[in-house]
């Protein structure tokens, strides 16, 4: 398949796209670590030599009440614009453009201070957030103004109105969140006002402040599906869209879901582009170009997507995580060797949840651009890795790309280790696109495969190896309990490997 729709042009207000990839907002702790800026620049700029058409940041809020935690990042003044100019040029050093994310946590916010269309603490934060005041909302409306002046300031293409997710501009036009009687709450019409207003003063405010205001890109994230009772029905979405539209938007990018929702959106379990559907029932409404998100990672997918029309662009944002040249591997024919998101959670989500960068499971370097780089090797070695799960291919690849000459061992007839057994797993198919990545790594690199031998100490010293990996994995830990040794009981590896009967009736 050629991918011609997903490569090529969007033009968007006054501004021409170079493709229809874009990589949505991610947090990434960076935008609060001390070395952040370079930091981010480097890894921005990554994805942007990779291909990518626009770039949307991790969340800034536009005031200290919006902050995602007490110490969360911010754009709220002159001072700060040093810390955006390294990032926005290193993306524009590579023909990409990138918008600054506008978020106001609201009653989501890990903090005291936080607050709400209404004094109702969110199921997911155990602070009570306070009612903003009629004085409190207008200022806000004035601080999302103000961010959006200082990004344009800072060099950036425009931003993003995060209006979706369950965040405050959510929280004000929902029926569950907004219990006010005065001119915010209400009605519909009446709850929109606040989503309405922050567009109309951006607009105003980057037409009065830059001559270049043409070529500005407000993108407004609009929540679809806030799967959460009482949330927008879709005829309020559809009126909300076209209104924000006439506001001045001039690209609408589609949010499923709130972070308090039951209902998964983003895991490995939901199937690829499972919300798209969504997005193509709202285009029709709308004049401007329309985004589809949640759960696309392979090109094919994003192909057939924007051909049966059900949007204009595409957004990936973790598959961006995972391979920063997954845009320069599509266009140059090389789809094989894209290193798939598995849309585990483990480095992105969970580290942030703990107040780490984020990182990727199947990509290391993601996050680490300045730190972590595989250069060419002054000398070429002969390296023997022994075992060929995730850690021996990984090093073994990455060592023959280097310029190693790399044999790779492993008692068993097959590449993965202990991925064969996620495998067997259902839910978790994602696991064979880490397994034909790293097949297509190392048929690549010229890594010399040597499986179904078990090797000894003695057989790798008589081969005269300058260097040996060991990377033999792990074994289930043996339980010291009162009858662990009842036929009953059974190891993971007995059950996924040996395929022991495990019967109807089963404690984990």
């Amino acid at each position: 398949m050629a991918f011609e729709t997903l490569l090529s042009p969007l033009k968007v207000g006054n501004i021409f796209l170079k493709n229809r990839v874009m990589m949505g907002s991610m947090h990434t702790g960076l935008e609060e670590h001390p070395n952040g800026s370079s930091r981010l620049a480097a890894f921005y700029a990554e994805r942007a030599k990779g291909g990518v058409g626009l770039i949307v940041t991790g969340g800034f809020s536009p005031n200290k009440e919006g902050r995602v935690f007490e110490e969360g990042a911010d754009l709220v003044s002159e001072e700060q614009i040093e810390f955006h100019r390294p990032i926005v040029d290193a993306v524009h050093k590579h023909n990409s453009k990138i918008v600054l994310q506008i978020l106001h946590s609201g009653r989501y916010g890990f903090l005291e201070s936080c607050v709400a269309p209404s004094s109702i603490t969110a199921p997911i934060n155990f602070y009570r957030p306070k009612e903003l005041t009629h004085k409190d909302i207008l200022k806000t409306i004035e601080d999302f103004a103000n961010c959006a002046r200082l990004a344009k300031k800072a060099g950036y293409d425009g931003v993003e109105i995060m209006g979706s997710e369950g965040y405050l501009i959510n929280q004000f036009i929902t029926k569950c969140t907004n219990h006010r009687l005065d001119e915010w709450g209400g009605t519909f019409e009446k709850r929109i006002r606040f989503p309405l207003k922050i567009v109309k003063r951006i607009v105003q405010e980057i037409r009065k402040e830059f001559d270049d205001w043409e070529n500005f890109i407000l993108i407004y994230r609009l929540s679809c599906l806030d799967l959460v009772e009482d949330g927008s029905s879709f005829e309020e979405v559809i009126e909300l869209g076209k209104k924000i539209e006439l506001e001045g938007a001039n690209i609408i990018n589609t949010g499923i879901g709130w972070h308090e929702a039951k209902i998964p959106t983003i895991g490995m379990m939901v199937p690829r582009a499972a919300f798209s559907w969504i997005t193509g029932k709202l285009k029709p409404h709308l004049k401007i170009p329309i985004i589809t998100s949640n759960r696309i990672n392979d090109p094919f997918i994003a192909e057939n997507i924007l051909r049966e029309g059900i949007a204009d662009m595409i957004s990936m944002a973790r598959p961006m995580l995972a391979d920063e040249n997954f845009v320069k591997k599509t266009a140059q024919g090389r789809h094989n060797e894209i290193n798939t998101c598995i849309a585990c959670n483990q480095a992105c989500l969970d580290h942030i949840f703990q107040m780490k960068t984020a990182s990727c499971m199947v990509n290391p370097r993601a996050g680490r651009e300045t730190e972590l780089n595989y250069q060419d090797a002054k000398k070429s070695k002969t390296i023997a890795v022994v075992g060929a799960g995730p850690a021996g291919m990984t090093v073994a690849y990455i060592a023959a790309l280097r310029g190693h000459n790399v044999t790779l061992y492993d008692e068993r007839n097959e590449l993965g280790g202990q991925i064969n057994y996620a495998l067997k797993i259902p839910g978790k198919q994602e696991f064979f696109e880490t397994l034909r990545f790293y097949k297509a790594m190392l048929e690549k690199y010229k890594v010399v495969l040597k499986l179904g031998k078990f090797i000894t100490a003695e057989y790798i010293l008589t081969e005269n190896f300058d260097t040996v990996v060991i990377a033999t994995g792990v074994k289930p830990r043996k339980l010291e309990l009162e009858g662990s040794h009842n036929k009953k009981v059974l190891s993971y590896l007995d059950v996924l490997d040996k395929e022991c009967f495990v019967g109807d009736k089963v404690a984990i």
